[in-house]
């Protein structure tokens, strides 16, 4: 078994990974937002480390809460929550032993998931102050929960794709972005290349939920549809399909980057973390 350390610098490396690949519609290399840059993403990534390399000592909600405090120091704006939240049992269940399966090890984190876990994770959200969250009638944000975080996860499930991978035992991470990441790489595509094209395989189905909060359904799979269309094209692998996604890329910026797949963005770093350490277990047998 891999040290914690390692399994931190893999979560912070899948941080770097994601920023800097040159996604439609997110800052990366090449574009920065008006109120956050790369730079910001970069720091995010170095201020993650301390909290998950004592992950075998902490809690999820812990683990959740201090490395957004550590963020926060560095950074003013909320540039990693999603990433946290979805890390976070990911890096949990590769320091937890027991089964070799690694989501079988993960489920086994999500269902110890305590009311505690879900008070720290509140006062998380709390510090990062994610965009487009609204009220809810149940557990909502601002109040103090009653239940455990896998119970909250499941009454945002609807709303929020990063709610849904814990109900779902992190079904899009396994199901579709990882093999995504992995059928590019086999492809011979560059990894910065098959993070794009695993963005464009998860947004193309499954609408972004940080798109739907700010402009509706409708818009959502608007936006999915035309990431398909991208894909149809040959993605990243052909040129028809390279500038479609540039076109596509100039249509999902604005001001107020109100149609930025934000969410689709921390649903693809969960899927390169798991292709990393799967990588890294892989080279030490």
């Amino acid at each position: 078994m891999r040290t914690a350390r390692e399994i931190a610098q893999l979560a912070q490396m899948t941080c770097v990974l994601e920023a800097c690949a040159p996604k439609p519609g997110n800052v990366n290399r090449i574009h920065d937002f008006s109120d956050t840059s790369l730079d910001d993403f970069l720091l995010s990534a170095v201020a993650i480390g301390p909290a998950f390399e004592c992950a075998a000592e902490l809690t999820v909600g812990q683990l959740i809460l201090q490395a957004t405090k550590d963020t926060r120091k560095l950074v003013r704006s909320n540039t990693n929550l999603g990433m946290i939240l979805l890390l976070a049992p990911l890096v949990k269940a590769c320091v937890k032993r027991g089964a070799r399966d690694l989501r079988r090890r993960v489920n086994s984190v999500l269902n110890s998931l305590t009311v505690q876990d879900a008070r720290l994770a509140y006062a998380a959200i709390r510090i990062a102050r994610p965009g487009g969250l609204g009220r809810v009638a149940e557990a909502d944000i601002a109040e103090k929960p009653s239940i455990t975080l896998l119970e909250a996860m499941a009454l945002a499930r609807e709303r929020d794709s990063v709610a849904r991978e814990y109900v779902t035992g992190f079904s899009i991470t396994f199901e579709i972005g990882a093999p995504a990441l992995k059928e590019a790489q086999s492809r011979g595509a560059d990894l910065s290349s098959a993070v794009v094209q695993a963005f464009l395989t998860i947004l193309s189905r499954v609408p972004d939920t940080l798109i739907a909060r700010k402009k509706g359904l409708n818009t959502a799979r608007q936006v999915s549809d035309k990431a398909g269309e991208v894909l149809n094209k040959g993605g990243v692998f052909a040129s028809e399909g390279r500038m479609a996604l540039a076109d596509f890329d100039c249509a999902l910026r604005d001001p107020n980057h109100t149609l930025n797949p934000g969410t689709t963005a921390d649903l693809t770093a969960a899927a390169i973390f798991l292709v990393l350490q799967e990588e890294k277990r892989g080279q030490a047998t």
